[in-house]
This record gives C-alpha cells, sequence and structure tokens, in this order.
C-alpha cells in the first residue's frame, strides 16, 4: 500500500504545481458565485436556479479535471522517459496505474469540495436574505444536505470517467483517449434506450448487438439525480447503495482490464 500511497500523492502535488485543476476549480468557484446574480433575474425561482447551475458547475468542471489530466498519466511518464526509473524502483506496474487513479480521485475529491463549499456559502446567503414567504414556497431548505447525496453520485461518475482515461491511456494516444473518453461519457448518459432498442428494430442480431453494448457501455444514466435534489424529491438509500455499488464494481473492472493492457506493455 506504501508505494500506492505514494505514487497518489505524487500525482497530487503534480497536478497542484500544474494549477489547472485549480484553475478549473477557481472558475467553478466563480460560476456558483455568479449563479446568484443570474438567479435575480428570474421570479420566484432564484434557489432553484442557484442549485442548478451550482450542481452543474460541479459536473461539468469535475468531468474537465478527470479526461484532461487523466489522459495524461501515463503518457507523460512515457513521454519524459521517468517510467523507467519508476518501474526500475520496488513498485509493480499494478501498483503505478493504481498510484495514478487514486491521486486523480484525490484531485477531484479536493476540487469538488472546495466548490460544494462555494456553493454552500451562496446558498447561505440567499438563506440570510430570504424572507419567511419565500422559504415557505420552496420546495426544499437552501442548504438542504441531500445536495451532497448528487455530489456522491457525481464523484461516483467521474470515478468511472477517470478509470476509462486511465484505460485507454494504456494503449493509445492521449487524443485519442481524450475522444474515447468523452465519447463513452456521452454514450454513458443514453445508455439506457439501448434497452428498448428491440422496440425498434426488427433484426434480432441488432437487438442482441445492442443488448451487449447496454451492458458493456457504463450506465452513467442513475448518476445524474440533480434535478430530483433540487426539486426536493427524495432520492432511496438503496438507488445510492446500488448506483456508489456499480461505480465501484465498473471502476474495478475498468482497472483490472488496464492493468492487464499495461503489464503486456514493452518500454524498450
Amino acid at each position: 500500500m506504501r508505494p500506492i500511497r505514494l505514487v497518489a500523492l505524487a500525482v497530487y502535488r503534480e497536478s497542484v504545481r500544474d494549477r489547472v485543476p485549480m484553475t478549473i476549480a477557481g472558475f467553478g468557484v466563480l460560476l456558483v458565485s455568479g449563479s446568484y446574480l443570474i438567479s435575480q433575474m428570474t421570479a420566484g425561482q432564484d434557489l432553484k436556479i442557484i442549485k442548478d447551475l451550482g450542481l452543474a458547475a460541479l459536473n461539468i468542471l469535475g468531468l474537465l479535471i478527470a479526461v484532461f489530466i487523466g489522459v495524461g498519466l501515463v503518457a507523460k511518464e512515457l513521454e519524459r522517459r521517468s517510467i523507467y526509473g519508476l518501474l526500475s524502483k520496488p513498485l509493480t506496474r499494478e501498483q503505478f496505474l493504481l498510484g495514478k487513479y487514486f491521486g486523480l480521485l484525490m484531485t477531484l475529491a479536493v476540487n469538488l469540495g472546495a466548490m460544494v463549499l462555494a456553493l454552500y456559502a451562496v446558498l447561505f446567503y440567499q438563506d440570510l436574505a430570504a424572507s419567511a414567504a419565500q422559504r415557505a414556497t420552496w420546495p426544499a431548505p437552501a442548504l438542504d444536505p441531500r445536495l451532497l447525496i448528487a455530489v456522491a453520485l457525481m464523484f461516483g461518475e467521474l470515478a468511472i470517467v477517470t478509470a476509462l482515461a486511465l484505460f485507454f491511456s494504456t494503449f493509445t494516444s492521449p487524443l485519442l483517449t481524450l475522444l474515447l473518453t468523452l465519447g463513452l461519457w456521452i454514450a454513458g448518459h443514453f445508455n439506457a434506450d439501448l434497452r428498448q432498442f428491440e422496440q425498434v428494430v426488427d433484426s434480432p442480431a441488432a437487438q442482441y448487438l445492442a443488448l451487449a453494448a447496454y451492458y458493456v457501455l457504463p450506465n452513467l444514466a442513475p448518476f445524474n439525480v440533480k434535478a430530483e435534489v433540487v426539486h426536493g424529491v427524495a432520492v432511496s438509500a438503496s438507488h445510492v447503495a446500488l448506483t456508489l455499488a456499480y461505480a465501484v464494481v465498473y471502476a474495478t473492472v475498468l482497472l483490472l482490464a488496464a492493468m492487464a493492457v499495461f503489464r503486456t506493455r514493452d518500454f524498450k
């Protein structure tokens, strides 16, 4: 575990030095804060606007951090040829990949945490400025702790996206890794439609192919509960638990596949 922890900390420190995630997170904090000004242009929808824009900012900016750093996790080491020195130490290839993965998750957690604090600060100010009559019309309180449910599921989705980026980075170029990861992220949000593909076509081969794609491609739609949280609709504990368990299983499978591919690579 110690080699994995050291690599993870190195990834986190390097991302801080690069200032890419911090710049994105800083922009996210400004966007969340700016949502308050935008909300003032609406009539009676100010709280919903703040929550909608805030959670959307967390999701998109978290995706940018996961993708744009994830695509270079392995490629940077190969370009700088530092991979030779790392693997010559008591560090296996599997530990190297796991360290890279958990280091990026740590970076994501810190940046998401900063943006969540900014969102709650804006909501706290909105709660103080609102009258009792305005609060009575809100479907959920301003400082609703259920917002953290949406953030937790968001982090589970980003864990899958990070694993996808790491998997593709073990055998493709950074550009192709970027395109494949973003493509699967988009496809993952429409994956549920493949389950109903048999109602659209009559070809058994196409139906089986669509069903196979449904089980192979990541199913990211269940991670999106932003609308429910914003409108005060309850999200069941079973849904949260099963969705996060799915994230753990899918990310684990991707990491095992990445290790298998990376183990066969020849760096000579």
